[in-house]
């Protein structure tokens, strides 16, 4: 534990960080990295992982909103920012001020914003968004679409720096949907490139692509959950690229108490002890983002042991059976999420607890976690949100 803290912590190892990072730049041989570090870098905190990234060899930056894009302007991240997603104009000067490139799916809306750039004598970047089958944003590949990204490219003060899409399903073992969005999105670029129109940067691969779809790699790639340590999915060769996960948590014994047999625990008694037991509580519920649905399935690790979560996780608290842990005490360690003692509880075991991916089981760490950033074993940031 970290006096100065409460006693719950997330620890981020950017030894791993690198790690993936370099990974990813083996198997993409050269290719620019597009680093999606929306959503707070997943979790692990994007303002604090950012310089670590460019260091290891990030060349861009990815995010979904312009909060998250200023935000890592004002903490000095000069590298260039695209917003991933849609972006009212109403935030058009801070697009400009803050050198953002901006996703565009229309052309009213690049209009729009020509006239803005140009009164504000600046330039404004932007991404042709290319709907090929997630169904979420973007352009339809059809010939309507090649006359407005014509007129687009003609706008003044606009520069098209990029053009992407999404796969819905390169995660999954049959690739052949996956395969009609690559031949789609390059079809639709050979167009383009007939109308004159050649786009500097093209980029479609995500985290799942790189390992298992490398035709789908042109001039850059956007990596997401690799570089914080897990597979999307069970599905793709793993054996491609080794990864290391980034995040721990972590909190300590608050309180021990021994209870008889037929002792309720938690919220609504939905555990009884079926012996007498020894019940530990440890400060971390679901506000800290440790979810309510792992009440009475959760699974921790102390002093080298297994113990289960008993009765409903609070919001602040929840509890674990320890009466099979020696010596245990007040203060000891505990890892929610984590290795100890060649026992392992990662985001993917606790994601399948809780029906979901690991994606959202690390971006869920809220921020009243601080974060305990790590580098060759040692702390070299704290960062303590509230």
């Amino acid at each position: 534990m970290f006096r100065h803290l409460r006693p719950v912590w997330a620890e981020i190892n950017i030894d791993n960080l690198i790690n993936n990072v370099n990974e990813i730049k083996r198997v993409a041989k050269g290719k620019e990295l597009i680093a999606a570090i929306k959503a707070d870098g997943y979790g692990h905190g994007a303002v604090d992982i950012a310089p670590f990234m460019l260091d290891a060899g990030v060349n861009r930056f990815a995010v979904a909103v312009i909060s998250e894009a200023i935000e890592l302007r004002r903490n000095n991240i000069d590298a260039p920012i695209m917003i991933l997603g849609y972006t009212p104009l109403i935030f058009g000067k801070d697009l400009l001020r803050y050198e953002i490139e901006q996703s565009v799916m229309s052309y009213e809306y690049c209009k729009k914003l020509s006239t803005l750039a140009t009164e504000e004598k600046s330039i404004a970047k932007v991404h042709i968004a290319l709907d090929t089958g997630m169904g979420r944003i973007g352009f339809i590949p059809n010939e309507d679409s090649i006359e407005e990204i014509k007129k687009i490219s003609e706008l003044p003060n606009i520069k098209i720096v990029g053009m992407f899409s999404h796969f819905a399903t390169a995660d999954e073992a049959n690739k052949e949907y996956a395969l009609t969005q690559l031949d789609k999105f390059k079809k639709f670029d050979e167009k383009l490139q007939k109308r004159g129109i050649k786009i500097p940067m093209r980029h479609i691969a995500n985290s799942a692509a790189l390992i298992d779809m490398k035709d789908s790699i042109f001039e850059a790639l956007r990596p997401g959950i690799i570089l914080y340590g897990y597979y999307p999915s069970n599905e793709v060769n793993k054996s491609i690229i080794n990864l290391k996960p980034v995040m721990s948590l972590k909190t300590n014994i608050v309180h021990i108490k021994e209870v008889e047999r037929g002792t309720s625990i938690s919220y609504n008694r939905t555990f009884i002890t079926e012996r007498k037991s020894k019940i530990a509580t440890l400060p971390v519920g679901y506000a800290d983002g440790y979810s309510r649905a792992l009440s009475n399935k959760g699974k921790v690790i102390i002093n080298g042991k297994i113990a289960n979560i008993v009765g409903r996780v609070c919001m602040d608290q929840c509890m674990v059976d320890v009466t099979d842990i020696e010596d245990v005490k007040v203060g000891d360690d505990v890892v929610l999420m984590g290795e100890d003692s060649g026992l392992k509880i990662d985001a993917e075991d606790m994601a399948r607890l809780l029906d979901t991916i690991s994606y959202e089981v690390t971006c869920m760490i809220s921020k009243r976690v601080p974060r305990v950033y790590i580098k060759d074993n040692k702390v070299v940031k704290i960062r303590n949100y509230v």
